[in-house]
């Protein structure tokens, strides 16, 4: 846990110098990132020039398919599932260099590791992530320490959640949504709809209260799937409260307070029985502290082509982007096919030609055996891949969600291989309107 508390949202914006290596590198391509963003990308870019010429910057030991841990958290698959090493996925040939970013310099095409190794670059992929802030919210992340609260927006409080609901007697379950932008927009109440179906498959679901509280004004930002969730809030009894937003836990009485968003200074203390936190997030503080951030610290890239609007050598994909749509592996990965068409036109001094159109997808689950499929663009209009309603509950959409997506994303997207279902949507829906 000591390590957890270092690690969450803490942005240093220099370490010690004093050590620093006079160690200098270069690649033509080199990709910041060691995510889903990085590692596709760095595949892709192999193929493109030769492994020699690629480089992904990333200091974790592991790789997590993160989308499994909401299925995790309510006990339906394992933490262990969702990781392998990090070598193990890294594309064969191309320098893996574990270090994490320093600074980016983006006027002398430099970066600097945090032992002080300066790398220079030709072309440079930034997909550094986003960074959690549990330490936003007053009592976090120490409040971890005490049992009956849990995260699984983290590698080290997933099973912390399902260890909650397992020990859940009776009383409020209550769920989080922050008031930043996030990560996987539907996790934070899939969570809740699992732990319904928990509690009603053992038999205590009479005596829970299962109580949703969110910053936003909408239960889901596209109405048709919206319109399908509160119906199913309404059949099972969850209390869904708009513009409620945690600002404190006291995890020693069990108590989480929420300020109304619509009446500054109003706040509401929610006893708990179970607490799922979804913690504020933001910008990485590396692109924060750089030339290649927008005035909120996102990187900033062109929505259609993905290349830097000031730094034409520069490109973004995934959560550290200023992408006006919600931040999914399902939209990386037809961001990545995106920026590889991007990438291959410049290269060869032509304009680019392909424009993401914001395709992003959220499997929400709603219980141990049915989701619905939402799917959609930067405008938040369905953009299904299925020639059927996407908006009902399905127990195929279920098994695609739990068995088909992982090993797609291993065996895929990871190695370059799956640019999202654009051409597959086409080829369903031939002859139909």
């Amino acid at each position: 846990m000591a390590a957890f508390c270092r690690n969450v949202g803490i942005c240093a914006s220099h370490l010690n110098t004093s050590s620093r290596s006079s160690a200098k590198q270069h690649y033509k391509i080199l990709v910041l990132g060691g995510g889903t963003g990085g590692i596709s990308m760095s595949a892709r870019m192999k193929r493109m020039m030769g492994a020699e010429n690629v480089a992904v910057v990333e200091p974790s030991e592991m790789h997590y398919y993160q989308p499994l841990w909401t299925l995790a958290g309510a006990g339906a698959k394992t933490v262990a599932s969702s990781g392998r090493p990090t070598s193990s996925v890294m594309p064969s040939g191309v320098k893996l260099i574990k270090s994490k970013v320093q600074e980016i310099n983006p006027d002398t095409n430099t970066v600097r590791s945090d032992d002080g190794t300066q790398i220079s670059y030709e072309y440079l992929i930034v997909a550094l992530g986003l960074q959690l802030h549990f330490e936003k919210i007053k009592g976090l992340p120490e409040g971890f320490e005490h049992p009956k609260i849990g995260s699984n927006y983290s590698v080290e409080t997933v099973d912390k959640t399902w260890t909650a609901l397992q020990n859940f007697k009776e009383g409020n379950a209550v769920f989080s949504f922050p008031n930043t932008p996030i990560k996987c927009a539907g996790a934070p109440q899939k969570i809740m709809y699992l732990t319904d179906a928990f509690l009603r498959k053992t038999g205590k679901r009479e005596k829970a209260n299962i109580i949703y509280n969110t910053s936003l004004p909408v239960l889901f930002g596209v109405k048709k799937y919206a319109d399908s969730l509160w119906e199913i809030a309404k059949q099972r009894d969850l209390k869904v409260n708009l513009r409620q937003n945690l600002i404190e836990v006291r995890a020693d009485k069990q108590e989480a307070v929420f300020e109304n968003l619509d009446k500054p200074g109003e706040t509401t203390v929610f006893e708990y029985e179970m607490l799922h936190v979804t913690p504020p997030m933001g910008p990485n503080c590396v692109i924060k502290n750089s030339p290649l951030a927008d005035e909120s610290g996102w990187l900033d890239v062109d929505k259609g082509n993905l290349q830097h609007k000031r730094y034409p050598n520069v490109f973004g994909i995934g959560d550290c982007t200023n992408l006006p749509t919600s931040k999914t592996a399902a939209a990386v990965a037809a961001q990545s096919a995106v920026l590889n068409r991007t990438i291959k036109k410049i290269l060869k001094n032509e304009k680019p030609d392909k424009k993401y159109d914001g395709y992003t997808s959220c499997p929400l689950v709603t219980s141990y055996n049915t989701v619905v499929l939402a799917e959609f663009d930067y405008d938040g209009q369905p953009l299904e891949t299925f020639p059927i309603d996407q908006g009902k509950e399905r127990r195929l959409m279920y098994y695609m969600k739990a068995d088909l997506m992982p090993q797609l994303y291993w065996h895929g997207l990871l190695k370059g291989l799956w640019g999202g279902p654009e051409p597959y949507r086409k080829l369903m829906h031939l002859g139909m309107k």
